[in-house]
């Protein structure tokens, strides 16, 4: 027997259990079977699968109306017309988003876009082709791009919603419902607007608020059409996201058939929901359901899709925050746009449902929050007649958008554990009027006084000693005593175009941050001042501001120039007050 015959028959065994062992993992780990969108013809007849009621996934007819081509860049969007179960009384439903198509037991796509205030329940269907490009690999080297930019309002958010626009008709992308739980009426209706430029649609008492177990649960429960809740938020206050799952391809889960925030990689978690019950209505339909128990995270939001891992559990960030004999806990996702916003929107709620909500107020915020490279404290006042809740609760979401913005791994959030007081009355020290002298000498003890207005016209003076040092130039000198914002945004100007090149540069910056409760006298001449790797260079030498300017020139990003400091006093106006204000006066210098 030669060697060729002799290893044949091992040769065909081994390659017939090799294809035994292929063939079972693809029947256990089988990629969904795809009819191609180039084969889609009007008039084609296709089965959709969706919840109605509890976690059951049911079927509904669907018949292909057309393609329509190029809606988007290099995308196109499947027309059809849905029946069945419910939808001739509802219509096409907030919930539905994800809900797979399928032709000949192949699928094409995903219910995604609709036409509202639609008189029939005709949908966009995003072809499956799109929606399998959203890879949900986590990728741990893969960091967010880092925006260097002073902390911006967290209510100024991009607008994200698309939709393609005839007229007065729109195809839109099904508005995502986000349930919200635990938060107060006026805190939906204060940041509505923002969550609706992401392309949510806020709602509150359409959730029973569940909380899902801490363990995740078995991922075979899941299935194409199974509704799943993507939580923001869990824990005495929540917010979810609900959706339908497209495809499962192993562990690998795509869903929704658009974006949810557009976040391209996120860690986000997500939960199987059971729906409660169908509330039909004229502007929109929607599920009305609660989150059950966790499944696994999503790991990608991107244009066509989401998709995640199932059995893996997301990064949440704990939260406590106590108010008064309250204490509300916490888990919140991790994201440098949602998390401020988030944040801001739960110290709203928490002040509103236990402190007054009209009237003149004051709030102390303390506490701290935790980043993986360090601790950042939280300690400041805020003071007046009205908005004071959006006002403080601001402060805390700027400090947390800026270090999350940076986009250092260091500056992953941790922990964060605040506490508010409050005390039912205006207290503010507004500043009134600075009187300092004419003209100086180098090295003059100069006799500031600032003159802070209080509660029912008191006016009190607070004197301020400051030495002119005995090097400086003839010429103008500059004295400006403003309130903790003003000074604040003159270090965050500073940081606008200027790179950060670690995280203790962030974090030092943050934990440098003046307090609501005292002003601030910054003495300043009108020569430039340059910041360099997060370090100050006031007045240099001409020939290297001359360097400095160039370099700026060549790269907006290299230095940032400035009026030179000289010196930075505090001013107390008294305990429990917040100062409010700015004033700037010119000394002139002489020989």
């Amino acid at each position: 027997m030669t060697a060729s015959r002799f290893f044949a028959p091992v040769w065909n065994t081994v390659c017939i259990n090799a294809w035994i062992t292929i063939w079972i993992s693809s029947a256990l780990y089988a990629a969904p079977a795809i009819f191609p969108l180039k084969d889609i013809r009007a008039g084609q007849h296709a089965v959709g699968r969706t919840v109605f009621s509890g976690t059951k996934v049911e079927e509904f007819d669907v018949e292909i109306l057309g393609v329509l081509e190029n809606i988007g860049p290099k995308q196109s969007i499947i027309l059809a017309r849905l029946s069945g179960g419910p939808l001739a009384n509802t219509g096409v439903m907030q919930g539905m988003s994800g809900s797979p198509v399928y032709i000949d037991g192949k699928l094409i796509g995903a219910v995604a876009l609709s036409f509202p205030q639609s008189k029939e329940a005709i949908a966009g269907i995003r072809p499956i082709e799109d929606m399998l490009r959203v890879e949900p690999t986590p990728d741990a080297a893969q960091r967010q791009l880092a925006v260097n930019v002073a902390p911006r309002d967290p209510l100024n958010l991009p607008a994200r919603h698309h939709a393609v626009i005839a007229g007065e008709t729109r195809l839109e992308e099904i508005a995502t419902p986000v349930a919200f739980s635990g938060f107060t009426a006026s805190t939906l209706e204060q940041f509505a607007p923002q969550l609706r430029s992401l392309g949510m649609d806020p709602r509150q008492g359409v959730s029973g608020g569940g909380v899902p177990s801490e363990r995740l649960g078995d991922p075979k429960k899941l299935e194409p059409g199974s509704m799943i809740s993507v939580q923001l938020v869990s824990g005495d206050l929540s917010v979810g996201a609900d959706g339908t799952v497209t495809a499962i391809d192993g562990d690998r889960l795509y869903a929704f058939g658009h974006r949810f925030l557009a976040t391209g990689s996120t860690d986000m978690p997500f939960a199987q929901a059971e729906v409660l019950a169908l509330l039909p209505n004229l502007a929109s339909s929607f599920k009305i359901s609660t989150a059950r128990e966790w499944m696994g995270s999503i790991t990608a939001d991107r244009d066509t899709a989401v998709s995640g891992i199932t059995g893996r559990a997301a990064a949440l960030i704990p939260v406590d925050i106590r108010v008064g004999a309250h204490t509300y806990h916490m888990r919140m996702v991790q994201d440098r746009v949602m998390t401020p916003l988030l944040m801001q929107m739960a110290i709203f709620s928490t002040i509103e449902a236990t402190e007054r909500s009209v009237g003149s107020a004051t709030y102390s915020i303390r506490g701290q929050i935790d980043f993986n490279g360090g601790t950042v404290r939280v300690d400041d006042v805020y003071s007046g007649d009205v908005a004071v809740a959006a006002i403080a609760s601001g402060g805390v979401a700027s400090t947390m958008g800026f270090a999350l913005q940076s986009g250092f791994d260091a500056l992953k959030i941790k922990t964060v554990t605040l506490e508010i007081g409050s005390v039912e009355k205006r207290g503010q020290s507004q500043i009134l009027d600075f009187i300092a002298p004419r003209t100086a000498h180098p090295g003059d003890d100069l006799d500031l006084v600032v003159v802070l207005g209080g509660a029912n016209g008191a006016e009190t003076a607070r004197h301020v000693r400051y030495r002119v040092p005995i090097s400086v130039a003839p010429g103008p000198l500059y004295f400006t005593v403003s309130d903790a914002t003003a000074t604040n945004t003159l270090e965050y100007q500073a940081a606008v175009g200027t790179p950060q090149h670690s995280a203790a540069e962030v974090l030092n910056l943050l934990k440098g941050l003046r307090s609501n409760t005292k002003a601030y006298m910054r003495v300043w001449r009108s020569e430039p001042s340059f910041t360099v790797e997060g370090r100050d260079l006031p007045d240099p030498p001409p020939s290297l501001a001359m360097i400095l300017t160039r370099a700026q020139a060549g790269s907006t990003n290299a230095t940032t120039a400035r009026g030179a400091k000289l010196a930075e006093l505090e001013i107390s106006p008294g305990p429990g007050l917040v100062v409010t204000g700015t004033k700037t006066i010119q000394i002139e210098v002489k020989e």
